[in-house]
């Protein structure tokens, strides 16, 4: 078989296939065998038929159509892997001559992932949290340490940063047809000011200054964007009382902590601290660059079919978690207000992911990053113990579909990734530098921490 590619304007290729008739004859032969156990021919058992008496009883046409049906999809993934084409959608095939006789040609007209290139990703800047570890956020570590050791003690003031009260507490919305929806309502509810998670921060405000007897009720916004909501809290303080903290001592650092003495104690909180922050700081430069990248990509270069391919990806995922959860899907589709809304909801998180595959190939493609055979082989040791099979079962089926491309392809954009976590500027919220190598460093001693756990 023989084969050329020829660009097309909007993104495509043509295929000219050529299959001499030599090799189109293997093809043809099947067919006969297929229709031999078809066709009843008087004194042949089925499927025992010669293929002379079949071509004089029914002619060679079906036989030809049948295997031209037959065969063309596998000449046309031939001629993509000789052509190192990237197809991204159906082709359309059209045989130009050998329906009658002779060798076989078509042409094949498909879409291709485009080859992007990327303006200014080797100067992106990603912020990460602050770095800094106070002193003041030493002595709140610390207040937390001793907290746990804490005595209770009613006092007859308005609320102060740190004191514990006991309230009744009433969260609710206004649903979409403007009927009060509860959200929360809980009793004798023990609640830390200034350290109290899951609460928007004006709920501190408003306990803030109260006193037991006294009621609140106030609006606030939850949530950013799209998801923000209106939430109205009304909440009654039926007590108000104090830490009373153990003493800072060297015997009772030593009776609660694995050190002996106060120095060393805030030497270790500051220490578990700036790993903490390295470690958050890290996960954040992972979770925010490709957004970043993704900002340099022009939407008109994201293909409709590499969309609805991410789409129906997302969905099947989407389908997996809700029968894993015991969710009827149908209920769920139900409960958001109909299908065409969840498909645009998967839509709009497709395009970005579009984006970051079209860009990472594109950094890869510029970087010359390049996949060893070695880096491909535990990459599919890796995903067969995933899957609880054997390497070479999972190879052999690779080799069958050419899943073995899309597992370097999935190769190749890990290590642009790498790249551009090694290459981007790295700033905290103050504008201040970050160590990379520092950030790494972290990030790697968490990821052997997490394994050793699995």
């Amino acid at each position: 078989m023989k084969s050329t590619v020829e660009p097309l304007e909007g993104n495509k290729v043509k295929l000219l296939v050529e299959v001499d008739a030599a090799e189109f004859e293997v093809a043809l032969e099947k067919a006969f065998r297929r229709i031999a156990k078809e066709v009843r021919i008087p004194g042949f058992r089925p499927g025992k038929a010669p293929r002379r008496v079949l071509e004089a009883r029914v002619g060679s046409t079906m036989a030809r159509q049948e295997a031209l049906r037959d065969a063309l999809p596998g000449y046309y993934v031939e001629a993509l892997k000789d052509n190192d084409v990237d197809a991204i959608a159906q082709p359309e095939i059209s045989v130009t001559a050998g329906e009658e006789s002779g060798p076989v040609t078509f042409e094949a007209t498909v879409e291709v992932r485009p080859s992007i290139e990327i303006e200014g990703y080797g100067g992106l800047t990603v912020i990460v949290p602050r770095m800094e570890v106070t002193d003041d956020d030493v002595q709140r570590a610390l207040r937390r340490l001793r907290s746990a050791d804490a005595t209770l003690v009613d006092v007859d003031r308005p609320a102060e940063q740190g004191d514990v009260l006991t309230i009744d507490l009433k969260a609710t919305r206004a649903d979409d047809e403007g009927k009060e929806e509860i959200l929360d309502d809980v009793q004798d509810y023990t609640y830390e000011i200034g350290d109290a998670t899951g609460f928007p921060p004006a709920v501190d405000e408003q306990l803030t200054g109260a006193s037991a007897g006294e009621d609140r009720r106030f609006e606030t916004i939850v949530g950013e964007g799209d998801h923000a909501t209106p939430i109205t809290f009304a909440i009654s303080v039926k007590k108000v009382q104090s830490k009373d903290l153990p003493e800072l001592t060297d015997a009772w650092v030593e009776e609660s902590s694995e050190v002996a003495t106060v120095d060393e104690l805030l030497v270790d909180v500051r220490e578990r601290l700036e790993k903490g922050r390295l470690r958050t700081a890290w996960a954040a430069l992972k979770q925010k660059t490709v957004p970043e990248l993704v900002k340099l990509v022009p939407d008109d270069v994201v293909p409709e079919p590499l969309v609805a391919e991410e789409v129906q990806r997302q969905a099947a995922e989407l389908e997996r978690n809700l029968r894993q959860q015991n969710v009827e899907l149908g209920q769920y589709i139900d409960a958001l207000g109909g299908s065409d809304v969840i498909i645009e909801q998967l839509r709009v998180q497709a395009i970005p992911a579009v984006k970051a595959d079209l860009a990472l190939r594109a950094i890869a493609e510029t970087e010359g990053i390049e996949v060893s055979d070695d880096e491909l082989d535990e990459a599919v040791a890796r995903l067969a113990k995933e899957l609880g099979q054997s390497p070479a079962q999972l190879r052999q089926m690779f080799d069958r579909n050419d899943g073995v491309q899309a597992v370097r392809s999935d190769v190749r954009k890990g290590k642009a990734l790498d790249w551009l976590l090694e290459h981007v500027e790295v700033k905290d919220t103050e504008g201040n530098p970050v160590d990379r190598d520092a950030l790494r460093a972290a990030g790697l001693e968490q990821d052997a921490v997490t394994e050793e756990q699995e």
